[in-house]
């Protein structure tokens, strides 16, 4: 009689045991069953594979504002030309991309003195860890005004572009630390385009955002209400002052 807590015990473990068989059996099962209806394969590995390559193929969808902020544009600025923003939007963040790629900052081909300078934060930060952040094949899908909005004596138009490119981060051993050379990321980038309105709300500000420059010899304007450059005595024009500029190109996560 002094073994059958023992036995009793025992009796129970296996009871628990082959439960636990059971249900991890039963899981599987499901789990192959999903996959199959899923992805046509009963294999995870295989199925988690596909759902990899399903997202790096999928491109991302944008915030389409443009047939609601465009015509308030137009109405602002009556010159305004959509299709010739839109591309300069494309070429100044295809540009940016490379340069970060290249740690080159020539290669940016358009943008004001903010965005050159959070360029140069970019890449000196990347060097200060000794990585390399690579964007290779790019390929933009779709661009279109996601805001408009009007703040502090400017005009800022947001461009939201959908991307996909090889995107991954090396070390100085070109080992991956983040990212995939096989599989393609899909991303969104917010490209700011701003446009100096009022003149006398930015006057005082420290604002390097504004960029603007003298037309001959490249120098900075001191200030927005110059008329001749400091530097080499060159009338500026008042259009100087009253220019599209990009400012800004965020990753929207």
């Amino acid at each position: 009689m002094k073994y059958v807590p023992i036995i009793i015990i025992l009796i129970l473990i296996l009871a628990i045991i082959i439960s636990v068989i059971c249900i991890i059996n039963y899981i599987k099962r499901k789990t192959r069953q999903v996959s199959r209806a899923l992805f046509g394969t009963s294999d995870i590995t295989q199925a988690a594979k596909q759902m990899k390559q399903e997202y790096s193929t999928t491109p991302k969808s944008v915030s389409a504002m443009t047939s609601l902020a465009l015509p308030k544009i137009v109405s602002d600025f009556p010159d305004f030309q959509y299709d010739e923003m839109k591309e300069r939007a494309e070429n100044v963040l295809f540009s940016y991309l490379r340069a970060v790629t290249a740690k080159n900052l020539s290669i940016l081909t358009d943008g004001n003195t903010e965005l050159k300078q959070q360029l140069e934060n970019h890449i000196q930060m990347l060097s200060a860890k000794d990585l390399r952040e690579h964007f290779d094949q790019i390929k933009i899908h779709r661009t279109e005004i996601c805001q408009y909005r009007k703040t502090a004596g400017r005009c800022i138009i947001t461009f939201q572009s959908a991307l996909e490119c090889y995107h991954y981060i090396t070390d100085n051993s070109s080992s991956i630390k983040e990212g995939s050379k096989e599989y393609k990321y899909q991303t969104k980038y917010n490209t700011d385009l701003i446009y100096i309105q009022d003149r006398n709300l930015v006057e005082n500000e420290l604002d390097n955002a504004l960029g603007v420059n003298c037309p001959n010899c490249g120098a900075p304007l001191s200030s927005l209400g110059a008329k001749v450059c400091e530097y080499c005595g060159t009338p500026v024009i008042e259009i100087n002052i009253h220019a599209w500029s990009f400012s800004n190109i965020e990753e929207v996560k």
